[in-house]
This record gives C-alpha cells, sequence and structure tokens, in this order.
C-alpha cells in the first residue's frame, strides 16, 4: 500500500447545549462530556476523509448507470469506450470473476445489470482512466441499446405484476394476530396513510480508493459502516478469499444508514484488480442519490377500536413497504414496522398484516428508525383521531393508554426493560409552551415562509401535537449481536482495537471514556478500523455502545485486574479492595498509595473480550416471538405556526423527553437527540425523493430540500429519564433513532391541530396545511 494513502477513524463534533443537559465538563470518565479527538481537525476542514484519499500512479473511476427503471438489455458495446486516449479498462458483468450478485441481507442485486435492468441509475459498467473527466466520458460513450420495458411502480399492483426478478415481487409477508379476533371497540376510527422516500442524504458522497496487493488481492479504502460484511461480500465478487481483501474505514462524513453501498465499492475493486493501478471513484451527488438505499416508502390502512373511555380494544392493520428493485434490509424494517404498528401502548387485541415487495422503484434499505418511523406516523394520527371522536385532550387518551414495564408487545414479547412512557409523556405535556408570535413588522421572520414569504400574520394558526415512539436497540429476529475488543497499555498510553465503526454515534469518545474511568490512564487512543482486526458488527441500532462498549469495558477490566494482582498480592488483599482514581492506586484502608505509571513499571499489558447479548428469535407464523433485545422510548411534544391561506408550515418548537438508561456523554447525547429530530423534521416538511414511473426527479439538493438552520426548531431536551436498562453495559439505551421515529408523527400532530385537516401523508405538502373551512 501506498504510504501517500490517509486513513483515520472519525468522531463527531461535541455542541454546547443548554438546558436538560447543562454541566461543567469533568476531566475524563463516564458523564463527563469528554470532547473528540478529531474535533479540531474537522473544524478545520483538515480531518481526511476518502475523498482526500490519494496513491501514486491512481486512476480515476466511473459507472454508467442504466437511464430507465424498468429495460431488457439488448447488447453492451464497450468499443468506443475502450480505444479512448488515456482509459486503462472497462468492466461490464462479463467481467465479474465471481459471484454476480451481493447483497447485505439477501445476494439478489447484480454487480453490473446484464440482462434486466430493474431501477433507474442501475450500474451497467465501470470505467477506469487517467483523469476524471476521462473516465466520466468514457463511461458515456459506452452504447447500451435497451428493449424498455413498463416498470411496476404501485407497489399495490406488485402482487399481481409479472415478476421483477427469478425470487419474485413479495420479500416477506408477516401476519401478526394477537388475541381475540371478534374483539371490538364501541368507538372506531380508521384512516389511510402514506410515508414517502426520504434519503439518508449524507452531506459527503460516497467515495473510495482501491489498492491492489502483491498477493493478488486488493485493499479498499473507504467510509464503511460494516466492513467485515462489506468484505466478505466484495471478496465474493472478485472470487477472492477473504483475508485477500482488506477495508479500511476512512473518515466518515455523515451516516444516518448504511453507506458505501458494495455497488460503489465492488466495481473500484474490480478495476484495481484489473488494472494492477490504485483506483479512485468520487460519486456525483446524483450519483449518490441513484446509487445508495432509501427510507420505504410505506402504505398504511388502520382501523382502531377503543371503549368509551378511550382504552384502545384493538388494532387492525395493513402495512405495505417498497422496497424497490432488490431486499437489502426490507425484511428487517417490516418486522420493526409490524412488531411497533401499535406504538407504545397497552393494545389487547391487534391483527396486523405486512408485506414487502418488490418494484422498480430506487433501491430502499436501512435508514434511522426504519420501520417504526413508518408506522409511528400512522398510530399517531390514529391517536388524533379517536381524541377528536371521543372529545378527550390528545395527550390525555395518550396517557390513558401507555405502555410501562410489565407490559407485552403485540408481539408476545413481555417488555423487561424500563419503559417510563407516562413520565415522557407528562414531561412534554407539562413543559411551558412558548410564547405567541407578534404580530409587528419587526416579526415578519417568525411567519411561515420566513421575511421574504408572501404569508400575513392574520392568517397564521398556531397547533401543538404529541407522539410517542419506540425503537428495538441492537439487531433482531435472531441476529448473533457480538462484538469484539482488545485494550494494550503501554508507557502510559492505552490503546484501543475494535473494529466499531464510529459513523456519528460517537463510539470513539465512549471507548476513550471507558478506559479512562477503568484504568484511570488519561492518554486513550482508537486505532483505526480495518478487517484485520476481528469482527463488531453493523454501526446501527444503538449497538456500539451496547456490544462493543461492553467488549471495551471488559477488556479494560481484565487489563484492571492484571494491573493490580501483583499490588494485591503483595499487600495480601483482593484486587476489589483496590481503587483506581484520577491515575491513583489506593487501598481501602489507605495502606497502599501509588500511581499506575509507578504500578505499571514499563510493563505491556493487554486483554481482549467479547460483549454477546442474550439471544433473540424470529417471529413465528404468527407474528410472534421473543424478536428484540431491548427498546427505547420518546415523547415529544411540536409547537407549529401554519399559514392556513399557502399551506406554509414552521415548525415552532420541539419538546423532547427521552428513555436515555444512562448519559454516558452528556454533550454528545444532547447532539444526537437535536440531530434526529431535525432528521424528523425534514422527513415531515420536505424531504421526498420525489419519482416519475420509476425515474428520479432532480437527485440534487436542488430538488431535494434537506431542513437547513433556518429551518431547524428550538428543541428543547425537557427530560432524559436514567433509568438503566439492567442487561446493557452501562445501562445506556440508543440515543439517535427514537427521535427520528417520533418527531415526524409530532409535526403532523401538530399540523392537525392548526388546521383541523387530516394530515395523512409525509412530508406534508402545502395543500394538506391549508385549513378547511371555519376551522
Amino acid at each position: 500500500m501506498s504510504s501517500d494513502a490517509t486513513t483515520a477513524v472519525p468522531v463527531p463534533p461535541v455542541l454546547d447545549t443548554p438546558g436538560a443537559l447543562d454541566q461543567e465538563p469533568a476531566a475524563h470518565g463516564l458523564g463527563t462530556s469528554l470532547p473528540q479527538a478529531e474535533s479540531r481537525a474537522k473544524t478545520e476542514g483538515t480531518f481526511p476523509y476518502a475523498a482526500d484519499l490519494w496513491a501514486e500512479g491512481l486512476l480515476w473511476a466511473a459507472i454508467l448507470r442504466s437511464p430507465h427503471p424498468h429495460a431488457r438489455i439488448v447488447s453492451v458495446d464497450t468499443t468506443a469506450a475502450t480505444a479512448m486516449p488515456g482509459v486503462r479498462a472497462v468492466v461490464t458483468a462479463a467481467d465479474v470473476p465471481g459471484a454476480a450478485t451481493y447483497g447485505r441481507r439477501v445476494a439478489d442485486r447484480p454487480v453490473f445489470a446484464s440482462d434486466l435492468v430493474r431501477h433507474h441509475g442501475e450500474a451497467i459498467a465501470a470505467v477506469a482512466a487517467d483523469h476524471p473527466d476521462t473516465a466520466r466520458l468514457a463511461a458515456a460513450a459506452i452504447s447500451v441499446e435497451y428493449e424498455v420495458l413498463d416498470p411496476v411502480t404501485d407497489p399495490e399492483k406488485a402482487f399481481a405484476a409479472e415478476a421483477l426478478h427469478p425470487d419474485g415481487n413479495l420479500i416477506r409477508h408477516i401476519p401478526l394476530r394477537f388475541g381475540d379476533p371478534e374483539a371490538t371497540g364501541e368507538v372506531i376510527v380508521e384512516g389511510l396513510y402514506r410515508i414517502g422516500r426520504q434519503d439518508p442524504a449524507p452531506i459527503g458522497a460516497e467515495a473510495g480508493l482501491a489498492v491492489p496487493r502483491p498477493d493478488g488481492g486488493v485493499e479498499l479504502y473507504t467510509a464503511s459502516t460494516d466492513p467485515h460484511t462489506d468484505r466478505d461480500l466484495a471478496a465474493a465478487c472478485f472470487g477472492l478469499q477473504a483475508e485477500q481483501v482488506k477495508v479500511v474505514v476512512t473518515g466518515v462524513p455523515g451516516a444516518t444508514g448504511d453507506r458505501e453501498d458494495p455497488g460503489f465499492q465492488i466495481p473500484l475493486g474490480l478495476l484495481a484488480l484489473r488494472t494492477g493501478c490504485p483506483v479512485k471513484l468520487t460519486a456525483t451527488r446524483e450519483e449518490s442519490f441513484l446509487g445508495h438505499a432509501h427510507r420505504h416508502p410505506t402504505l398504511l390502512r388502520y382501523r382502531h377500536h377503543a371503549d368509551a373511555e378511550g382504552h384502545l380494544v384493538k388494532v387492525e392493520a395493513q402495512i405495505l413497504l417498497d422496497a424497490g428493485a432488490y431486499a437489502d434490509s426490507s425484511s428487517e424494517s417490516l418486522a420493526a414496522a409490524v412488531a411497533f404498528a401499535c406504538g407504545p401502548y397497552v393494545v389487547p387485541h391487534a391483527f396486523v398484516e405486512g408485506w414487502a415487495v418488490r418494484t422498480n422503484n430506487p433501491p430502499s434499505g436501512h435508514v434511522r428508525g426504519e420501520g417504526a418511523m413508518q408506522v409511528c406516523a400512522a398510530y399517531e394520527a390514529q391517536m388524533d383521531k379517536l381524541a377528536a371522536k371521543l372529545g378527550v385532550d390528545p395527550a390525555e387518551l395518550r396517557m390513558r393508554n401507555v405502555m410501562a414495564t410489565g407490559d407485552i408487545l403485540p408481539t408476545g414479547q413481555t417488555v423487561t426493560c424500563p419503559a417510563p412512557v407516562a413520565e415522557l409523556l407528562a414531561a412534554v405535556r407539562d413543559f411551558p409552551l412558548p410564547p405567541l408570535p407578534k404580530d409587528t413588522p419587526e416579526d415578519d421572520w417568525l411567519l411561515p415562509g420566513g421575511p421574504e414569504g408572501a404569508g400575513e400574520p392574520g392568517a397564521v394558526r398556531r397547533g401543538v401535537g404529541y407522539a410517542l415512539g419506540m425503537v428495538h436497540m441492537l439487531g433482531a429476529e435472531g441476529m448473533d449481536e457480538v462484538s469484539t475488543a482488545t485494550v494494550r497499555v503501554m508507557d502510559g498510553v492505552a490503546t484501543v482495537i475494535c473494529s466499531a465503526v464510529d459513523t456519528g454515534s460517537g463510539f470513539s469518545t465512549l471507548a476513550r471514556q471507558i478506559v479512562q474511568e477503568t484504568l484511570g490512564i488519561d492518554d486513550v487512543q482508537v486505532a483505526p478500523v480495518d478487517t484485520d482486526q476481528p469482527p463488531a458488527g453493523p454501526s446501527a441500532h444503538g449497538r456500539h455502545t451496547w456490544v462493543s462498549g461492553g467488549a471495551v469495558e471488559r477488556a479494560a477490566k481484565m487489563v484492571r485486574t492484571q494491573l493490580l494482582q501483583p499490588l494485591a498480592h503483595k499487600f495480601g488483599m483482593s484486587t476489589e479492595l483496590l481503587q483506581i482514581t484520577d491515575g491513583k492506586i489506593t487501598s481501602y484502608d489507605g495502606v497502599l498509595s501509588t500511581t499506575v505509571m509507578e504500578a505499571m513499571d514499563g510493563k505491556e499489558l493487554w486483554a481482549t473480550a467479547q460483549c454477546r447479548p442474550h439471544p433473540t428469535e424470529p417471529l413465528d407464523a404468527d407474528g410472534q416471538g421473543d424478536a428484540f433485545v431491548g427498546l427505547a422510548f420518546c415523547a415529544i411534544r411540536a409547537v407549529v405556526d401554519v399559514d392556513i391561506e399557502l399551506g406554509a408550515v414552521r415548525v415552532v418548537e420541539m419538546a423532547v423527553a427521552q428513555d436515555v438508561g444512562r448519559i454516558l456523554n452528556p454533550a454528545q447525547l444532547a447532539t444526537r437527540i437535536e440531530a434526529g429530530v431535525t432528521q424528523g423534521v425534514g422527513a415531515a416538511l420536505t424531504e421526498n425523493l420525489r419519482t416519475a414511473r420509476g425515474l428520479v426527479r432532480h437527485p440534487d439538493f436542488t430538488g431535494y430540500a434537506l431542513p437547513t438552520s433556518l429551518d431547524a426548531p428550538d428543541i428543547r431536551i425537557v427530560k432524559l429519564v436514567e433509568e438503566r436498562d439492567v442487561v446493557a453495559p452501562f445501562g445506556a439505551k440508543a440515543a439517535s433513532a427514537v427521535p427520528v421515529v417520533t418527531s415526524p408523527a409530532a409535526v403532523a400532530s401538530a399540523v392537525r391541530a392548526a388546521t383541523g385537516r387530516p394530515v395523512n401523508r409525509l412530508p406534508i405538502r402545502p395543500q394538506a396545511a391549508v385549513a378547511v373551512p371555519n376551522s
């Protein structure tokens, strides 16, 4: 490997957040706001990401993508591209030496389309050239003859449509049956809901560098969030053994889903192996939108039954996930959607049908809060309808039905973790409301639409809405959630070796805090991640805080024992009677007092440990089973101002109360909650990757509207419930996903309150926010 290529492990910036998390920063250890090691480099713009990598003799890659969502490939002619000066290689499906298909969950996606194109932007060929412009021109020069076919873009029609894939159009069907199907309530409300296609929209688009090795293997430098799985998939397609492929994780420029889809990495590696040269690919924003997975667009039908007092009796639901062209994580997303279809409420009887189907729409996959976000928007809309029909305050209706520890999910699993849902709801309900906007010219910027908007103050209505959300932590349905970590101490420096990728979750900082607290050593380094290290699994569902943090803690405690045993033996006491504080080792009786450095005496100490949570099981034929390791909950109260004539919406405030288990890093936790709420606001109001008959429209940040700092509401973290989950290391829970799940539903609830409209689609379109007459 050329020494010119640079890699690094990223950590997110720490923000000073006022409110519930204010505290003076301590020196180190758990519970303090330890800053990230790379904060300064990221602030100054010197932190290296994959797009910054370079190697001697570098070539540039470009990928030819299909302009059609569904077509038969008649022929592919690469003659003109190959003949262009500066072009070093062109590869198509015929040049893939190993497995022709890949997939993190189901291997159904071709490296390059060879017979059929199944979605707009599917890869057809890849080119390596000595200049990026040459590579792009060569890709455009490849001649492909297509027989255009009618696309299947309506997931409801996919059931009867001709099979789009050899595996058929149905990816998974989950029927959930819980309780008495004949049960009914005195009050019934129904609704039909549609959730759009949110994109992860990482600020840094996909990029990578592939470097061939002398042994015939290849090294992939990329911002992978699951390096060992990506290595195994790439090796299978390259026709190589896993040990011949090494994935080195570079800086991760934003990740709220699976980053660096193998569809970017595998062509890159093929070109490096073909040319014998390092090859770099930096995706354009359009390629990024076309190439990676998005949140599942979802159609939901609900019927809620309640008694005259508003207590839920039965929930019936049908949930249809549009998986796009390939399966990806659709099975897991569907399981979450079906399991959480009733929300964090006690429901004696539940009957839910869930399907995930293939279409010719862009592929869907893992995006933070997948499955749970879509159903939260629907069941909370149902709770608003039920409250209106009963004439009950929406918060009060929710309070009458909230779940608690010991209750049973519709999957039959008992909630054994802390579930302080009532406490969270009470906290946001009782928090003071923000002041009303003033009808004065100097406050025009407060109007929906901003200072240049056409709205009038007299047309603005304020709405207050509530939502309760839940997510599962770690993988589900029998996934083996294990992580391995090594802690090595030498010359007063501790090094953590763990292949857990920090995607913004703050794991790198957490690992440092764990070792500092356990060993009393200030100087803790986290080694860069690569696949020479044991696997730690994907960065999703808070798993690295739990399993990777747990592995680091166990390894650090083993080193602690190695450090203290000689002293304990010398003084005739147990190691449990010795403590390490601020770099000093002392005994309970004060007889022993020395520093960690003195006790080390030049020795090198190290230990490796694993952490594996208790097993789960797949849902059975009736949707029953203990499928989840743990759960996390959130309550949000949204306050919005709506111009009822124009349909413009301004989110004024989001009051958040969250079940966090234990606060490990206050500033970091606040940042993650704020980011999750903001991402949810985007899903509620602006973010929707639009398609027309399968063609992605405006795949850029002009057509796809991310919320900016001007759109971000005032986020008030009003309560963090620290009730530790006894089966989790440190007792902490996942923090990022549950506010993403909950905030879109809260915003929609508030818009309903302001306008009197049903608001049954996300994102909320202006015409849906125009008030009904006399509202």
